[in-house]
């Protein structure tokens, strides 16, 4: 897991230095720069996972001098493609890094299907002067670009664009239907004018001036292509040994490797495999948050869960006075819009693991989008927004000549059934894009690496085409799942209900940081930016939720983040 950065083109125009130096908590083990002529540059902020030697940094070069790789993420399967590769190209290293470049120069645009892994890559074609750009299937590592005065800059980070010397203007029409519908933009947009990200499941290719995106992963074809199972329990073992050779592979690192949970079902899957998997599970630590609320709180399940297995449990309080501090920074880490407070105690486990030397945490995200796990999956409606009964945005705070910057957002509906087209959603627009770009951020801004065993592409694509009655059975979600898991833990986390991961964000904002808030919206209001708010309507949304109109906190999260994001500052560097 690393930062990545390049400009094609005339780049003594800009900053490179300071683009490598605002991305330093991605890579802080070694920071490198190569430069081919007046063409082009690339740099690289090693965080060292695979092969920690001085050899494997980046950017790296191949033996003929010809291509020269920036490589963010991990490929997993690694070691079975070097294998496949040993005929035709001499390695030097033991990273997965050399890996990904040698299955370039053999198989070309055709070595991203063989790949396992996440990633954010680069390559430079010093003889073609040609780049080449890719991005995993689903999105787990970031790739931001934009082309400006005759050149094309590139990095892991938005904050590394801007700190080129590029200008830096919100991009209205995001904001505005982040406002009024809680978009967080169509897979290729940021919430910054000119400033692009490479859609999840696509590559890019830049040659004299011109700039090309294809689309390499076919999701729906993929499952369609799946294997027709219709025994249950055949499918059931199926799906298991595909969760196990997921963990598998994802334990190959040179470091050590700890993981998070909650009280979940999904925690107890990973926690249970994981135990499963590995002989010295004792050396895997394990990381849980906790707000002293017995509302919101999971520790009772997770200390119900932890005490089947012998990994140690670290326990991490997030309290009330610490969120403005956090909000601070952490929104200074996102460039964009967040999630809120739950984030926040997320971003908490990282640093607890950062100062114990953990450079690995292995995650549960991605199992209720391919195993339809949300209520809205069993309950018909087309939210995406578990627990709430009436919508969590108000537009009315917007400007009225703003509204026409508002637009209903049209999902693509590949499947012949309404699940299957919520989980694509899901998976490729909504719940999984945002939570992957909050969690790179938060896990990156304490130089930590995280690892999502459940969005391995082949579990997700198996999942997707298994019968409707193999995910819900009776209004309870995950069905092959809890099968699979009640082998191994009491039914009572087997078959526990989904509770979403909460914190007492509602309760906080309105009382404890309720003067915290106060100042935002001030500022709001009478901000640079007071021109695209009505101040009595955010005055009477205010006054509404203190009230007790609070089902949902989300709108007061909203302006809260925005006034801190669009406060100017230094870029933050940990």
């Amino acid at each position: 897991m690393c930062g990545i950065a390049g400009i094609i083109g005339d780049y003594k125009n800009y900053d490179f230095n300071r683009m490598l130096w605002c991305q330093n908590h991605r890579g802080p083990d070694a920071t490198q720069v190569f430069q081919d002529k007046d063409l082009a540059v690339l740099g690289h902020n090693r965080l060292a996972i695979i092969d920690l030697s001085f050899e494997a940094n980046q950017p790296f070069l191949d033996g003929s001098s010809r291509y020269v790789i920036v490589f963010n993420g991990e490929i997993y399967n690694y070691i079975e493609l070097k294998s496949e590769l040993k005929s035709a190209y001499n390695f030097k290293t033991e990273s997965d890094t050399e890996v990904l470049l040698a299955a370039y120069m053999v198989y070309g645009k055709e070595c991203l299907h063989k790949l396992n892994g996440m990633f954010a890559f680069a390559i430079w074609d010093l003889q073609n002067q040609h780049l080449f750009a890719a991005r995993d299937r689903f999105g787990v590592k970031p790739f931001f670009y934009t082309n400006v005065k005759g050149a094309f800059l590139f990095s892991s980070e938005i904050k590394a664009i801007h700190n080129s010397g590029t200008p830096k203007e919100p991009n209205q029409k995001v904001w505005i239907n982040y406002f009024s519908s809680g978009s967080y933009g169509m897979p290729n947009e940021t919430f910054w004018e000119e400033v692009h990200q490479l859609p999840p499941g696509h590559y890019l290719e830049y040659q004299g001036d011109t700039t090309s995106i294809t689309k390499w992963y076919d999701f729906v074809l993929a499952v369609k292509n799946q294997p027709q199972i219709n025994d249950y329990n055949q499918a059931k073992e199926h799906y298991k040994s595909l969760l196990l050779e997921s963990i598998k592979l994802r334990f190959r690192a040179d470091v050590p490797i700890g993981i998070n949970i909650s009280g979940g079902l999904d925690s107890s899957a990973l926690l249970a495999f994981v135990n499963v998997y590995t002989s010295n599970s004792s050396q895997i630590e394990a990381f849980t948050f906790y707000t002293g609320n017995s509302d919101y709180d999971e520790l009772p399940w997770v200390e119900d869960m932890i005490k089947h297995y012998p990994n140690p449990l670290h326990k991490v309080l997030l309290s009330s006075v610490e969120v403005p501090g956090l909000i601070e920074k952490i929104s200074e880490h996102q460039d964009e819009p967040f999630g809120g407070i739950p984030t926040l105690a997320y971003a908490k486990l990282f640093e607890c693991a950062s100062k114990k030397g953990i450079k690995v945490l292995l995650d549960g995200q991605g199992m209720d989008e391919q195993l339809a796990g949300y209520d809205y999956y069993t309950n018909n409606v087309k939210s995406s927004i578990q627990g709430v009964t009436k919508s969590p945005f108000r537009p009315e705070i917007l400007k009225e000549h703003l509204l026409i910057y508002t637009k209903t957002i049209v999902y693509p509906t590949p499947f012949d059934n309404a699940v299957q087209n919520l989980q694509y959603r899901d998976l490729f627009y909504t719940k999984i894009p945002r939570a992957l770009r909050f969690n790179d951020r938060i896990s990156m801004a304490f130089s930590t690496e995280l690892r999502e065993p459940f969005l391995d592409y082949k579990m997700v694509e198996f999942a997707f085409s298994l019968p409707i009655e193999y995910k819900i059975n009776k209004n309870q979600s995950k069905k092959i799942l809890r099968d699979i898991l009640k082998d191994y833990v009491p039914d009572t986390l087997a078959y526990a209900p989904k509770r979403p991961l909460q914190t007492p964000q509602r309760e906080w904002l309105g009382h404890e940081l309720k003067g915290y808030v106060e100042s935002h919206l001030f500022h709001i209001k009478s901000g640079p930016f007071k021109d695209w708010f009505c101040a009595d309507a955010i005055d009477k949304v205010w006054n509404d939720y203190c009230n007790g109109d609070n089902e949902s906190s989300f709108h007061i999260w909203q302006l809260v983040n925005f006034s801190v994001m669009m406060t100017p500052k230094e870029a933050y560097i940990s």
